[in-house]
């Protein structure tokens, strides 16, 4: 992560987020905004990223995200979670005081559940780890690189979903 705040001259900054379904009658889980506000800041706090930031969040299922990933990554598949970063901290100087916009996570719904009974976990916990893969993406790592990119991403997604398993408790549903 490039873009650092000293944390003891600035107070954590929030990521305002913009929630949106594809197709808008998709029904997602209750809390389910509430959890992924959760992961993504505390992945932002977790990178000592502390910026005004803002992400798009988009709750979809699997044809939708099947046509983005054919798209935009010529994948003729269904997938769990997609990334587009906004944002590029090696082109763009952030003007400061100004809010960074981070880019876009479109999180498949169907496919989360799915993962989840299939890894013998909730369903917002997937969702949990999915906004943390996605929000490190966003802020430029990418796992596909190399071994060693796979293995730090995997070690940050750890760390992450351990921080907020205690926070996220009064969901109702254990992570």
């Amino acid at each position: 992560m490039k873009i650092k705040n000293d944390r003891k001259n600035q107070a954590d900054a929030p990521c305002e987020l913009y929630f949106g379904k594809e197709p808008e009658e998709l029904s997602v889980l209750p809390k389910a905004e509430e959890m992924i506000q959760a992961a993504i800041q505390e992945t932002l706090n977790y990178e000592d990223f502390f910026a005004p930031a803002e992400i798009s969040v988009t709750f979809c299922d699997g044809p939708y995200i099947r046509k983005l990933n054919a798209e935009y990554r010529d994948k003729d598949s269904e997938t769990d979670v997609l990334s587009f970063p906004i944002f590029d901290q090696d082109e763009e100087d952030p003007v400061e005081g100004e809010i960074i916009p981070l880019g876009d996570i479109v999180l498949n719904v169907d496919r989360a559940a799915q993962q989840a009974a299939e890894l013998g976990h909730s369903t917002l916990r997937e969702m949990a780890f999915l906004a943390i893969h996605s929000t490190l993406h966003l802020l430029g790592y990418d796992h596909e690189r190399s071994p060693e990119d796979d293995e730090d991403m995997c070690r940050r997604q750890r760390d992450i979903i351990a921080k907020i398993e205690d926070k996220l408790q009064n969901v109702g549903e254990t992570l």
